[in-house]
């Protein structure tokens, strides 16, 4: 019995590989590092800056302690001692007033100057005009704190201060006060001051927003002899709802622990009209030597901040969910 010749396989030609070989080694990705070293530096960073910190404050915040010498363990009676503390929730309602003065009002402000500048301003005078109005809007949040505080000390000041001058001047002299150390005036000041420095915040924020907005809705809207407003509130609010949530979010957190301009302008006064938890803290730091009750103080404020936080986030998400 005669068997087949076999057939040997005829040898590659020089550069050409077989095709379960895959791709030549040189067209082949190099293998990425592990995902997780990526995180090593931002991990150490937060490990070192806020976790160990945090830690330590709450650590702290359990004991009775000067600052110096040794500490004394109390567990949570700093705790039990705050929510009995009138002035701690004397301050923590001069928070609510900080929340309006640097979420809510910015933002009802900033969200009209942006739909101003990007509606008008912008299609009448120009991209340019629009962006350096927003530019001298935006001014307050890049001068220092310490700075714009002095300046507005200033101004404000009773006896040379620019605005008695200038109601003196008018006619209004009877109108002249200590803005700053009248307890029936000192947190309405602050709140004006605080506006002031916050409104350029939202104002660019918006106005990104406004980019992405669909202007087919708009225009339909203008054909149909819908006005302005109208369509400010039903058309354009809805498409930068995200950044409005986000506006709202950060200056909220913001709001809740402002400490340099109450330092620079009031430092909590006249008496406690302008004190809150921030500067409160601070005081047990620093001046009454409380360490770990402004510990406590300060971790009860995290806590509120992180609470808030968590409160905005899951609204934003489920508004988010019920749209798509």
């Amino acid at each position: 019995m005669t068997h087949p010749a076999r057939v040997e396989p005829a040898p590659a030609a020089a550069g050409h590989r077989p095709p379960s070989a895959g791709p030549p080694r040189a067209g082949r990705p190099r293998p990425s590092a592990p995902y997780p070293l990526y995180l090593v530096p931002s991990a150490v960073l937060f490990v070192g800056v806020i976790a160990v910190p945090l830690v330590m404050n709450i650590g702290i915040s359990l004991t009775q302690w000067q600052g110096v010498g040794p500490m004394k363990w109390v567990g949570l009676a700093n705790y039990r001692h705050l929510l009995s503390d009138s002035q701690f929730w004397a301050s923590f309602w001069h928070s609510v007033a900080m929340i309006i003065a640097m979420a809510v009002i910015p933002a009802g402000i900033g969200l009209i100057l942006a739909s101003a500048l990007f509606d008008f301003i912008g299609k009448k005078f120009g991209s340019r005009t629009a962006s350096a109005l927003r530019a001298c809007i935006y001014l307050p949040q890049v001068l220092p704190i310490a700075v714009a505080g002095i300046v507005w000390g200033w101004i404000l000041d009773p006896e040379s201060g620019a605005v008695n001058r200038l109601l003196k001047d008018v006619g209004l002299g009877s109108l002249a006060k200590d803005w700053l150390g009248d307890p029936k005036t000192a947190l309405l000041t602050l709140m004006a001051v605080l506006v002031w420095v916050q409104i350029g915040y939202p104002v660019v924020i918006f106005m990104a927003g406004l980019q992405r907005a669909d202007p087919a809705l708009t225009e339909a809207a203008e054909i149909d002899g819908a006005s302005w407003w109208r369509r400010l509130w039903r058309i354009t609010v809805p498409q930068i709802r995200p950044e409005i949530y986000v506006v709202l979010l950060t200056c909220t957190i913001a709001a809740l622990k402002v400490f340099a301009l109450v330092f620079v302008l009031t430092q909590g006064g006249p008496g406690t009209a302008t004190q809150v938890p921030s500067y409160f803290s601070y005081q047990n730091f620093f001046q009454y030597s409380q360490v770990g009750y402004g510990a406590a103080i300060a971790t009860v404020l995290m806590l509120i901040i992180v609470l808030l936080s968590a409160i905005f986030i899951r609204v934003q998400n489920r508004n988010q969910g019920g749209e798509a």
